[in-house]
């Protein structure tokens, strides 16, 4: 009999193949479909994803919420359900595969999964921004997360999400894209980002500015990379709570997820179910969730990283 146990074990261990054809070549007396069937019938949520994380994290004020979202890619499975032509970043093009929207907890130690929602819009009605505030919401009210910081990139810095973020009495640290509209001043009205003249003092402690149909003030960073690239940032702190400096720093715990994302894939086979039913693909994705949770408590007990524990399954 197939279980949830056997299945998360077989994505820890497996190298290379993920289908459900490989694992009932490992198993005895186990068809392909007796697992197609397994991963058919069950119905593991996301809810559970918050059972396999609020044992392991610290929560505290001082940590943060990032969101971001990730496409499974499926170049040549157009029969797969949920499977949709759609942007993905990680290529910069737009490609067939399943998205998924993350919810990670973080702080300067560790960061964990705590929800996730599959882009399905034509399930469920629900666009990301959506998925961004349902999960949010969730975060603070259901399941008590203390954090202070939500993190999240331009492409879920709406107003709708900014105005979000602000009601909840929390704060948001998010980039903007170089075409938004700011004003500095009533009588002046609104520019763009590349026509604002900055001094030296700006440059340190940032601008108070006014973005169009949000009713309270930001703060703006113009943070330069090594390489020269510009990352606008806003956050609704008080001016003078923080520096470019400190913004930066800031900003750049939101790659954690991306780290998220990579492990995912690479170690869990997140990409490679083949099986066509929505509830089967959204089976094993918490299934994949499961195995890397599995290896991440191993890694921390090791000090090492998930990568390190998956190669050393094989090691002599």
């Amino acid at each position: 009999m197939v279980t949830k146990q056997i299945y998360v074990e077989y994505l820890i261990s497996t190298p290379v193949n993920y289908t459900c054809t490989n694992l009932a070549e490992h198993l005895e007396n186990t068809s392909h479909d007796a697992i197609n069937d397994y991963l058919n019938r069950e119905r593991h949520s996301a809810r559970y994803l918050w059972e396999l994380a609020e044992p392991l994290i610290e929560n505290k004020e001082e940590a943060c919420l990032i969101v971001d979202d990730s496409v499974l890619e499926k170049p040549y499975s157009k029969k797969i359900e949920l499977v949709k032509r759609q942007w993905s970043g990680n290529a910069h093009r737009v490609v067939q595969g399943i998205g998924i929207v993350n919810l990670v907890y973080g702080d300067k130690e560790e960061t964990y999964p705590i929800d996730f929602r599959v882009y399905a819009p034509e399930v469920d009605g629900k666009t990301k921004h959506e998925h961004f505030q349902e999960m949010v919401r969730q975060a603070y009210y259901e399941k008590g997360i203390k954090a202070n910081t939500v993190l999240f990139d331009s492409w879920y810095a709406s107003v709708e999400n900014i105005k979000f973020i602000h009601r909840l009495g929390k704060t948001f640290i998010t980039t903007l894209k170089e075409n938004r509209c700011i004003s500095l001043s009533p009588e002046q009205g609104y520019i763009d980002l590349e026509q604002i003249e900055w001094t030296q003092e700006q440059l340190r402690d940032g601008i108070s500015i006014k973005l169009k149909e949000v009713p309270f003030r930001v703060q703006l960073f113009k943070v330069v990379a090594t390489k020269g690239d510009i990352d606008w940032v806003i956050t609704n702190r008080a001016p003078g709570s923080m520096n470019t400096s400190v913004v930066q720093k800031e900003n750049q715990r939101r790659w954690a997820i991306e780290q998220l994302h990579r492990e995912l894939k690479q170690l869990t086979g997140i990409e490679k179910c083949r099986c066509r039913k929505q509830r089967v693909q959204r089976n094993h994705f918490f299934c994949c969730y499961q195995a890397w949770f599995s290896l991440k408590v191993v890694s921390k007990k090791l000090k090492t990283t998930l990568y390190k524990v998956k190669q050393n399954l094989w090691s002599d």
